[in-house]
């Protein structure tokens, strides 16, 4: 470049950052948005030439006002996604490290910590911290050592919006990958997000534990409890992501209390959940209140059926924990076709016998009629009618008294 180029560049940049320094929000808005129209997408090198070498010189303007104003949102997500152009150009690291140096990672936690802010604004400051995490394992340090995983954590329980929650999940998820020393604190981090009340953050959450555990190895005591209270979840996406965590689970140490748990669900303990002044309907009411608990029996004979069928040996651990009794419980239960319909296939699996839908339906039905076969069709509902007429199977006397000795 010739000298009187360079001389022009270098007024029009100081001309730039002049009327940057004495612009109002409004001018700075302006000036951040042609800003980005202009420069997103630029290398190190092209920037360096847009801003005559001397670029650093607006992204410490472009730090200092948003450390001054990130409190009241002003125009936060301009301000952010100015920053990702710097921090995301080819050849970077120096505009990271001038970023970091003023403490733009704690700055950026912060602005995930403010209720009052947009989740928009939250988006694009976990965008950045992906940017900085993905710069290798000592800035993945940087952010644990700040704290990070709990703020991270929290925006994701927190949040109403599915793009943040997803961005803060994908973060999580990247801290664990190359960051031995913090690791576990992720875990951790992630097992206690499984009491949120998202369902989507639950969803997330139960999908990274699965990509995660492997990397932890040893799975940690804590999760057995807030894992098996999921299946009671109304949201299918749900329930499937904790099953097949479950299953993962299988070859750690905590899946001798998982099995206790899932036959322990079979026959559940009364329990009710807060009721909703909307409904009026006792009826209604005490249906809603109890669908929980039979969503989760349902989804514990489901995972015992699925657990059964890939392992001999955990079928064997299963016997040893009373499941024929249990699943035998399940199909009495008259509330809840699915767990009806779960509880049997689970025991035609763990029995491997063609005929275990008739054994299973009159072993149960024949207790509670008192062995009066005369009125043992009145105590059966359309489901288990429907399993008995789909199983046309003669009964010996030899097989019923080898069920009731299983049971």
């Amino acid at each position: 470049m010739s000298s009187s180029k360079e001389q022009a560049s270098i007024s029009q940049v100081m001309c730039f950052l002049h009327e940057w320094d004495q612009g109002n929000k409004t001018v700075r808005s302006r000036m951040l948005s042609d800003f980005l129209a202009k420069n997103t997408g630029k290398t190190c090198p092209e920037l360096e030439l847009e801003f005559a070498q001397v670029a650093s010189l607006f992204l410490a303007r472009l730090t200092a006002w948003i450390r001054l104003t990130y409190m009241f949102g002003m125009c936060l997500d301009l301000q952010l996604r100015a920053v990702g152009v710097f921090l995301s150009a080819n050849s970077s690291h120096q505009y990271m490290i001038e970023f970091l140096e003023v403490g733009g990672v704690l700055t950026l936690l912060e602005i995930l910590g403010q209720d009052k802010l947009k989740d928009g604004d939250k988006t694009e400051a976990l965008c950045l911290l992906q940017i900085i995490a993905n710069a290798g394992q000592k800035y993945k340090e940087l952010i644990c050592e700040s704290y990070g995983v709990k703020a991270v954590a929290e925006c994701l329980a927190k949040s109403e919006t599915e793009g943040t929650q997803e961005t803060a999940a994908a973060l999580l998820e990247s801290l664990a990958h190359g960051n031995p020393k913090y690791k576990n604190q992720v875990y951790k981090g992630l097992i206690a997000l499984l009491t949120c009340t998202s369902p989507r953050a639950q969803q997330l959450v139960l999908h990274i534990l699965r990509i995660v555990q492997p990397i932890v190895k040893t799975a940690h005591h804590s999760i057995v409890e807030p894992l098996l209270n999921l299946l009671r979840s109304l949201h299918l996406e749900v329930q499937y992501e904790a099953i097949e965590l479950i299953i993962e689970l299988m070859q750690s140490e905590v899946r001798p209390a998982l099995l206790r748990g899932l036959v322990a669900f079979l026959k559940p303990t009364k329990e009710r959940n807060t009721k909703h002044k909307i409904l009026e309907d006792p009826e209604v009411a005490k249906m809603t209140d109890s669908l929980p608990v039979l969503l989760q029996q349902a989804a514990s004979a489901k995972t015992i059926r699925i657990l059964a069928q890939r392992s001999e040996e955990i079928s064997k651990e299963l016997l040893s924990l009373r499941v024929i009794h249990h699943l035998l419980y399940a199909m009495g239960n008259q509330e809840h076709a699915d767990a009806q319909r779960q509880a049997s296939l689970a025991l035609e699996v763990q029995l491997n016998l063609p005929s275990t839908h008739t054994h299973s339906l009159i072993l149960t039905y024949a207790d509670s009629a008192s062995h009066n076969a005369d009125v043992l069709h009145l105590n059966m509902d359309d489901i288990q009618a429907d399993i008995l007429h789909s199983n046309k199977v003669n009964i010996s006397c030899g097989e019923l008294t080898n069920l009731e000795r299983h049971s």
